[in-house]
């Protein structure tokens, strides 16, 4: 099924058809599936995960805008958040922090600890050179692993610009780094 096809498809279910839906679940389910799959490495929690997509979807289908990009990568995009945050509701950070450290028995050698303390302060340097705002969307993405969409939201930017926003910071921190 085109790009074309699944767009009308979105539109359609947007206007609460079922069958539209039914049909968008046939083309799409299966590469939604593996994707949840993919990140959750547990069948039940990607069919879980999947059901919740499809929940959202039905929920946001009015917010899609064809013209914004692929109808497939939208579509990924819930798939992929959904199973982080399922992923994230499964097991507290803190935890998975104690059994990091529980695994690594050996402390890096001071030459280790020097490069690593080295390259924070280099990142932070670069960081300084962003303006605020893209500085913090970029932390709460890669760090906090927030999403685009819930980024835009709390910056009060359409989903394109908080795109545009972190692809160009992330050129100019690579810029950085490597002078």
């Amino acid at each position: 099924m085109t790009g074309d096809e699944i767009a009308h498809l979105i539109s359609q279910v947007a206007m609460g058809d079922r069958k539209a839906f039914a049909m968008l679940y046939r083309e799409t389910g299966p590469k939604l599936f593996s994707i949840c799959l993919r990140i959750l490495k547990d069948r039940r929690d990607a069919e879980e995960a999947l059901q919740e997509v499809y929940v959202k979807i039905w929920q946001r289908a009015d917010v899609f805008a064809a013209g914004a990009g692929a109808p497939s990568s939208w579509l990924a995009a819930i798939a992929r958040n959904q199973a982080i945050d399922i992923m994230r509701a499964r097991k507290p950070i803190a935890d998975e922090l104690d059994s990091g450290y529980d695994l690594a028995d050996d402390e890096p050698s001071p030459e280790i600890q020097t490069v690593i303390k080295d390259e924070g302060r280099r990142i932070d340097t670069c960081m300084e050179e962003l303006e605020a705002d893209r500085a913090m969307a970029v932390k709460r993405a890669y760090v906090e692993g927030q999403s685009y969409q819930e980024l835009a939201d709390q910056f009060g930017v359409p989903l394109n610009t908080m795109r545009t926003w972190l692809r160009r910071s992330l050129l100019k921190l690579r810029e950085c780094m490597e002078r």
